[in-house]
C-alpha cells in the first residue's frame, strides 16, 4: 500500500517499515499489525503518515475494527470497493493526563528500587509519551492538579524530568543526550530512599548529624542507578553531583567548573526550581518568578550561568498581553519585557504602568494565562 496518513490508518495493517517519534527513537516496528491502542499511540506522537506494507492481515480485522469503535478511534471500512469512514470521538490523552500516569509509575519504581531492578523500559515509554504532550508545558505556568503532600518526591522527580529534557534541547545538546538528561532529572534524589524517613521529612530544623546523613542521598543514588540498565554515567553522574556548585562550595566531592558534568548541572536548576516552587509539607510553594530572580543571583559563582541565562531567558518568553497577579494582588498584564531583565517586566494595572525593575518590592505571584 505504501505511505497512508493517519486519517486512513485502521486496525488489521500492517506495518512496512518502522515508526519513529520525532526524536528518532522507534515507536512501532516494521511488521507490527496496528492494534486499536496503535493508533492512539501514533495521534498522541503525532505521526502524520506510516508506511503500510499490505490492506489488511488475516481475517481478524471485522472483530479489530470494531474493538476500535470500542475503544474510541476511528474506524475505516470498505464496501464495494470503496472506503468509508466511520468516525468515533477518540479521547484524546492531556499533558495532565499523562504526566499523572508517570507520577504513578515513578512511585511504584522508587519504592521498589531497594529491592527490585528499575523497570527503565517502563519509564522511558512513559516518559516519551509525556514528551508527546512537551508543547502544552511551560515551567512557569504549569501545576499538577492534584497533589498529595506526601508524594511531593514523585512530583518533584518527574518535574526535574521534564524542565531537565526541556532544558537539554534548549542549550542544543545533541538529541542522542535528552532522554539521558531527563532520566538525570527523574532519578537524581532516588538515593532519598535509602536517607532516615524521620530526618528526610522532618520539619524543624537538622542537626549536624542529620544535615551529613540527607547529604548521602547523592552518593546512594548513584550507587543504586550503577545497577540500573539502559542509563548512561552522565544520568548517574547527576545523582552523585547536583549539590556540587561551580566554586568547590557544593557536595559531597567539592568538584568545581568543568569537573561537574553538564547533565548534573542542568538537574541542579530544574531541582532548585521546583523545590521551591511546589507545596511542601512546611513550606509554601513561591512564586516561579521569584524563584528564578533567586536562581539569577546563585550564578554568580554556585551554578553554571550559561545554562541558568538559557533556562531564564527561554522560560520568560510570554507574549505581552499575558495576564499576571502581582505580588500585592494586583491583577494587570505584561506590556514590555526587558531582554536583559525577563524576570522583571512592565505590567499594566488598571491603565498603569509598573515598571517591576524600578518597584523592586513587587514581583509576579502568579501567570493568569
Amino acid at each position: 500500500m505504501g505511505l497512508i496518513t493517519l486519517s486512513e490508518v485502521k486496525p488489521g495493517l500492517k506495518l512496512g517499515s518502522d515508526v519513529q517519534t520525532l526524536r528518532g527513537n522507534v515507536l512501532l516496528q516494521k511488521g507490527k499489525v496496528i492494534l486499536p491502542k496503535d493508533v492512539e499511540v501514533l495521534r498522541a506522537f503525532m505521526i502524520h503518515q506510516i508506511d503500510i506494507e499490505q490492506d489488511k492481515v488475516g481475517a481478524g480485522s471485522n472483530s479489530s475494527s470494531k474493538g476500535a469503535a470500542a475503544s474510541g478511534t476511528t474506524v475505516a471500512t470498505e464496501k464495494s470497493g470503496e472506503r468509508t469512514g466511520t468516525l468515533v470521538s477518540a479521547p484524546v490523552s492531556t499533558l495532565q493526563d499523562e504526566y499523572e500516569k508517570m507520577v504513578i509509575l515513578t512511585k511504584n519504581a522508587f519504592l521498589s528500587s531497594l529491592a527490585a531492578e528499575l523497570p527503565v523500559y517502563e519509564l522511558r515509554t512513559q516518559l516519551e509519551t509525556l514528551f508527546g504532550h512537551l508543547k502544552q508545558y511551560n515551567v512557569l505556568t504549569f501545576s499538577p492538579r492534584a497533589m498529595k503532600e506526601h508524594d511531593y518526591i514523585y512530583h518533584h522527580a518527574v518535574l526535574s524530568a521534564i524542565t531537565s529534557y526541556q532544558l537539554a534541547q534548549w542549550l542544543d545538546l545533541p538529541s542522542k543526550d535528552w532522554m539521558q538528561v531527563a532520566f538525570a532529572g527523574l532519578f537524581h534524589d532516588i538515593g532519598n530512599n535509602k536517607v532516615d524517613p524521620q530526618i528526610l521529612h522532618k520539619p524543624s530544623s537538622l542537626t549536624a548529624e542529620e544535615q551529613e546523613e540527607i547529604r548521602q542521598h547523592t552518593k546512594y543514588g548513584y550507587q543504586i542507578l550503577k545497577q540500573a540498565k539502559a542509563i548512561n554515567e552522565g544520568a548517574r553522574l547527576a545523582a552523585l553531583q547536583h549539590h556540587e556548585k561551580v566554586d568547590g562550595s557544593g557536595y559531597p566531592l567539592h568538584l568545581t567548573g568543568t569537573q561537574i558534568h553538564i547533565y548534573a548541572k542542568i538537574v541542579a536548576i530544574a531541582d532548585i526550581f521546583h523545590a521551591m516552587t511546589l507545596d511542601r509539607i512546611y513550606r509554601k510553594a513561591q512564586s516561579p518568578y521569584r524563584v528564578l530572580d533567586q536562581i539569577q543571583s546563585e550564578a554568580f559563582g554556585k551554578l553554571d550561568p550559561s545554562i541558568v541565562n538559557a533556562f531564564v531567558q527561554r522560560s520568560t518568553q510570554i507574549h505581552n498581553g499575558i495576564r499576571v497577579k502581582l505580588s500585592n494582588n494586583q491583577i494587570g498584564e505584561i506590556v514590555f519585557s526587558d531582554r536583559d531583565h525577563p524576570t522583571r517586566p512592565m505590567v499594566s494595572v488598571e491603565g498603569t504602568i509598573i515598571n517591576l525593575m524600578q518597584q523592586r518590592q513587587l514581583y509576579i505571584q502568579e501567570v493568569l494565562g
